[in-house]
């Protein structure tokens, strides 16, 4: 039994793998800007 499961764990990990290195992700359409305070940077 254990060894069923981890084969279906293998092939859905490669699957998963290949589906998104195939996949065409759009970038993102506007720009991300986030204020970091002061306090939160390593001095």
């Amino acid at each position: 039994m254990l060894r069923i499961a981890l084969v279906i764990v293998a092939v859905l990990v490669v699957a998963v793998a290949g589906w998104l290195s195939t996949r065409d992700i759009p970038a993102p359409t506007h720009p991300v800007e986030k204020v970091i305070p002061d306090d939160r940077l390593p001095r």
